[in-house]
This record gives C-alpha cells, sequence and structure tokens, in this order.
C-alpha cells in the first residue's frame, strides 16, 4: 500500500518547504486517527525518531499514559483555533521524557482537517536564553558588569524588604532544625507567627506527619537533607500543617545555604497549592468521567455496528395479513408507554424486528436497542454479561467491563429466548427488573439504571411456571403486554409480499434481472414453513445463486405439502400429559439427528430440519437427556 502523502505535498506552494525545513519540530496528525501523517526532520531530531517511523506511529504512541490529556488539548485547539500547553511530556526513542510546550493550529487540507502541532524543546530554550544573557553582558562591557554588581549591593540591602514583600513563603533553618527567620508569607500560610517558630525545630511544628496521617521521621525530611548532602531538594506533592492542624499542600524547594564553603542550614521557598490541587483532582475526576463516557461510547458503537452486521434484510414489517395488521396495532398502542412487552411465537416468525419497532416509536428511540440472546450465555457468565465486573473479581476478569443493562441505560433492552434462562439465575434477573438496580461482578457499590425491557421466547413460559422451570413472579413482570407474533403457515397471504422482498433485497446486480413464475409462488404458498420467515429468506437467497436464465429455482424440502382446504373443519387437538410432550418431543429430536446423521447444527443439520436454532435445540437436548449419537 503505497504511504499517504506528506502534509508538505498536500499544500502547494510556500507552506510545504516552511513545514519540512522548519527550525521547530513539527507533526501534522490526523484527527480522526491520531496517526502522525508527516513530521518534519527537527521533529526527527527532537523524537530520536526517523521520519519514516514517525508516520507509521500514532500520537498516542510519543505520548504513553497521557491519552485523556491528548484528547483535552486538542478539543482545545478546536474550540479556539490555537491552543499551547505544557502539560504534554512526549518521550523520545530511548524512553526518556521531553519538556516542551506544545502548541497546536488546524489546517485544512484535501485529505481533510489536520492538527499542525509545534513541539519547543524548553531545555533548548533555557540554554539559548542563558547564552543570550551572556552575550549581552559580554557586549555591553566593564560598564554593565559595574551595574550589576551596584545592583547585587542594592539588592542586599533590600533584602528584609523583599522578604516582606515577595507572596511566597520563605524560612530558613540552621545545622540542627532550628528555624532561624520567617517572612510574613510564610506566617500567613502556616498560621504561626515569626516569634513562634524561631528557635524551635521546624520538621516538629509543621512537617511532622504525611498527607496519609503517618508519622514522618526527621531522617527523612527532604528540607534537612539539604543542609546534610549539599544538594538542591524540589518537592511536588507535600503537606506542610497550619497551626490549626489543617494540612496544607505545598511545592516547596530546600535550599543548602553555605558560609566559606560551609553547610550552615538551609533556606526553604515553598508556596500553597491547595487550590491548584483541588482544581487539578477536579480536572482528573472530569477526565475520567470523559474518559468512562468515551469507553462506554465505544462499546456503544461496536455493538451497534456488530447489530448493524447482522440485522437481515427488513425493513419493516412486511404484510396485509391480519396477523401482521393486529401486531402493528399492538406496537403503536405499547410503544409510547414503558410497559414491559412479552414477544411470544415459533422461531423465525420476526419477534427481533417487532422489538425493534416498539423500540424505533417508542421515546427512547435516541438511545440503543440493545439485544442479549439468553440462550447463548454460559452459566457461569450471566452475571457478568448483564451486570458487568470489575477488574480481577474472577479469571479473565482483565479490566472492568460494562454490563448490558447498564449498557442499555435509558434505553431499550430485548431479552431474546429469556425462557432459555436457567432457573437458578432467574432471580437475579427479577431483582434489577423491580428494583432498577444491580452491583458489577467484584464491586459493591450499587448502580442504578432506567432500562424498558422487551422480551421473547419461543416457549410457552406458562407451561414452564407449571413444571417448575420458570419463576412465576418473573413471568408476571414479564408479561405486562404480550404481544403473539404469528407463524408464516396461518398468514400465507403475506408468503408472496415476503418473497418479492428478498428477491429485491436479496439480489446483487450480477444476478441481474430475476423473476419469480405463478407456479413457483404456488408452491411457497402451499409450503408449511417449519422455519418461519427465516427459512422463506434461506429458501429465497438459496434460490437466487441458483438462479439461471433470470428464473429464481425454488428448492423447497421434501416434506412440501398442500395448505390445508379453508373450509376444512377445525379438529379438536388430543389432550396429551407433560411426559407425553416430552416423549414426543424426544422422539421428533432423536428422528431429526438420525436424519442429518448426527449434526446439530449447520446445513441440513437437525436445528434446520427442526426449524430451530442450534443453541436452542442444543438446551432441549439437555433438558431431555439426549446426547448427539456417534
Amino acid at each position: 500500500m503505497p504511504p499517504a502523502p506528506s502534509l508538505a505535498a498536500a499544500h502547494a506552494g510556500p507552506f510545504g518547504p516552511a513545514f519540512d525545513g522548519g527550525i521547530e519540530a513539527q507533526l501534522a496528525i490526523d484527527l480522526d486517527t491520531g496517526a502522525i501523517v508527516d513530521a518534519n526532520g527537527a521533529a526527527a531530531r527532537l523524537t530520536g525518531h526517523d521520519r519514516s517511523r514517525l508516520k507509521a506511529m500514532q500520537i498516542f504512541d510519543l505520548h504513553p499514559g497521557q491519552a485523556s490529556a491528548l484528547v483535552v488539548f486538542t478539543q482545545a485547539v478546536q474550540a479556539h483555533g490555537t491552543y499551547w500547553t505544557r502539560s504534554l511530556s512526549p518521550r523520545r526513542a530511548d524512553g526518556t521524557a521531553l519538556r516542551v510546550e506544545c502548541a497546536g493550529t488546524i489546517a485544512n487540507t484535501p485529505r481533510g482537517p489536520r492538527l499542525i502541532l509545534t513541539l519547543c524543546d524548553l531545555d533548548a530554550r533555557a540554554r539559548r536564553d542563558i547564552d543570550a544573557d551572556a552575550e549581552s553582558f559580554m557586549r555591553e562591557g566593564v560598564a554593565e558588569w559595574q551595574r550589576v554588581e551596584r545592583a547585587f549591593r542594592d539588592i542586599e540591602r533590600e533584602n528584609r524588604l523583599l522578604l516582606g514583600a515577595v507572596g511566597e513563603g520563605i524560612y530558613g533553618v540552621n545545622t540542627e532544625g532550628k528555624t532561624t527567620f520567617v517572612n510574613p508569607a510564610a506566617e500567613q500560610i502556616l498560621g504561626w507567627t515569626a516569634e513562634a517558630m524561631i528557635g524551635r525545630d521546624m520538621h516538629a511544628m509543621v512537617h511532622h506527619h504525611h498527607p496519609d496521617g503517618s508519622h514522618f521521621p526527621h531522617e527523612q525530611c527532604p528540607i534537612y537533607a539539604a543542609f546534610r548532602d549539599g544538594i538542591v531538594h524540589r518537592v511536588d506533592n507535600d503537606v506542610f500543617w497550619h497551626r490549626s492542624g489543617k494540612p496544607v499542600w505545598v511545592e516547596y524547594t530546600s535550599t543548602p545555604l553555605r558560609d566559606r564553603g560551609v553547610l550552615i542550614g538551609a533556606v526553604v521557598v515553598f508556596r500553597d497549592v491547595t487550590q491548584k490541587r483541588e482544581a487539578h483532582e477536579q480536572l482528573r475526576l472530569a477526565l475520567d468521567e470523559v474518559d468512562s463516557l468515551r469507553k462506554r461510547l465505544e462499546l456503544e458503537n461496536a455493538y451497534l455496528q456488530e447489530e448493524i452486521r447482522a440485522e437481515t434484510s427488513h425493513s419493516g414489517i412486511i404484510g396485509r395479513s391480519a396477523a401482521v395488521q393486529k401486531v402493528l396495532r399492538q406496537v403503536e398502542l405499547v410503544a409510547p408507554t414503558e410497559a414491559t412487552v412479552l414477544i411470544t411465537g415459533e422461531s423465525g416468525t420476526g419477534k427481533e424486528l417487532i422489538a425493534r419497532a416498539i423500540h424505533e416509536a417508542s421515546e427512547r428511540n435516541q438511545r440503543p436497542l440493545i439485544r442479549v440472546n439468553c440462550a447463548a450465555i454460559p452459566r457461569e457468565l450471566f452475571e457478568s454479561e448483564f451486570f458487568g465486573h470489575a477488574k480481577g473479581s474472577f479469571t479473565g476478569a482483565l479490566r472492568d467491563r460494562i454490563g448490558r443493562f447498564e449498557l442499555a441505560d435509558r434505553g431499550t433492552l430485548f431479552l431474546d429466548e429469556v425462557g432459555e434462562i436457567p432457573l437458578e439465575l432467574q432471580s437475579k434477573l427479577l431483582r434489577v427488573l423491580q428494583e432498577g438496580q444491580f452491583e458489577r461482578v467484584g464491586e459493591e457499590r450499587t448502580r442504578s439504571v432506567d432500562v424498558r425491557i422487551i422480551a421473547a421466547t419461543n416457549r410457552d413460559l406458562r407451561a414452564e411456571v407449571h413444571a417448575g422451570r420458570f419463576r412465576e413472579d418473573l413471568f408476571y413482570r414479564l408479561n405486562v403486554m404480550p404481544v403473539e407474533s404469528a407463524p408464516l403457515r396461518e398468514r400465507r397471504e403475506d408468503i408472496p409480499l415476503l418473497a418479492l422482498h428478498f428477491l429485491v433485497s436479496l439480489r446483487k446486480p450480477a444476478h441481474g434481472a430475476l423473476q419469480l413464475s405463478e407456479g413457483d409462488m404456488q408452491r411457497l404458498a402451499a409450503y408449511d414453513w417449519p422455519g418461519n420467515v427465516r427459512e422463506l429468506q434461506n429458501v429465497m437467497e438459496r434460490g437466487i445463486i441458483l438462479a439461471r436464465g433470470g428464473r429464481v429455482m425454488i428448492d423447497l424440502p421434501r416434506t412440501e405439502r398442500p395448505a390445508p382446504a379453508r373450509s376444512a373443519p377445525a379438529q379438536q387437538p388430543a389432550v396429551e400429559t407433560e411426559d407425553e410432550r416430552r416423549a414426543r418431543m424426544k422422539a421428533s429430536i432423536l428422528a431429526a439427528l438420525e436424519a442429518a446423521g448426527g449434526r446439530v447444527s449447520g446445513p441440513g443439520g437437525a436445528a434446520e430440519r427442526l426449524g430451530l436454532k442450534p443453541t436452542t435445540l442444543a438446551s432441549r437436548m439437555k433438558t431431555l437427556g439426549i446426547t448427539r449419537p456417534s
């Protein structure tokens, strides 16, 4: 794949050479992906990566652990046009951190907007400032040196005035740790007067405990270390204790004092950063919240993309039969409410399509419809799938995970095959349906959600309740508004409409013009469709693939039989016990397995022959004690 054109090439004229030959390091960033699309020579020298290596990286690779700060900076650049910060610390190729000032601006290119990131090396700037000062002194000669000497004498005379006027706290200690002087700012910050502090052990008065309340030994104090090792000690995150006992967050520098080469003490310059720390903490919490929302949106987006790929070709509920019109009326009635809906019907009748129609017509349609296939969730992962888990809560929990209920907050949760939930796990589902509260696995925090529930099943849940396989209270909690999805054999007048819909939606340009004959329509309408709409879609897709000369080849199973005459009197179904029903179901499954050569899933498998999902058939086999034949 050819390399992406550089930013200089994308901009004809003087902008390209200015970028490429600039003195300051510059990177061009793709705002959508974070990829570094171009870098100049100065950037390569500063980071230690050659230009080709930089173009193969993302900006996050240069700033490990600073993704949130990069997002905030980029948003500020987009909001203001230009922005700068010193809070970002890119890493060189050898892993060392760089002290830089980052300036950003937006450049519009034929390939879209790019973030132009300029990196100014602060250490190099400081060296240039020193060199400039030295050059200035040398140029101005002896007169300037004399002027500086006089200035230092004036500063010495005014030293006391300066100590009193400076806004930062300053105090001195001798080699015994006794306070020798204190300026007014230090008095105000610490609450002690100079008279109370001078001559007393400074550490014992204001530095006696760590921020967490643990004791702070004298020998570990960085302030005292300055007059012991003769090194300047800088501390950015510590506390001094106010006279009232309140902690004061400070940044300080302890500088050793020497008299004729002998260490005589240290001077401490400190500032109160309590408000700054609080602001940083609020910003950190805000960034954590932004990061949490970003992760949630990423999960929602990934889920929705998965749903789009798995979505059938339906663009709506298709049909003119009385059964379809009844369902549409029920959708119109229940959608504007918050009522829980239980959709029943055989597999392949479009229960999920009805659920989507209810969601799209509700006031929650701005939030996602989250689908959960209850039959596909292992027992041991049920709680994690529904409620999420905390990092480390069990083997394999490498990070925090948001559950389906939390993902569907303020939206709709579609519980497909709800009758497949094991009995011992139904009580946990009932609790969150009743109270709207749950805890993630491995976490004690109780979370609240606002979720509308739509459930679907191909089982007779009333019979399951009587058999003791489904909780009665959960059934009544779900069965607020029942909606029945009729099988295709009971709405044969919809078969031609559905067949034509699939013919249009599944046909590819390579197939050319395709048509169904009147005989094909009659055969489709005469078949009983045990697999319902899903089976019809499969037959049409297979017919389109096998089409010859513009004619769709309809290939129906050999069990095809004519539709029963409308005038035939309805026969009263025979009464059978639960044991007889289970024996009949077991015999049917065994016959299908034998005909399929023992295969459960796949083309010609037992699940396809019975018109069931493979997961549903596997669950029934387990319930009936059927093992797959060898």
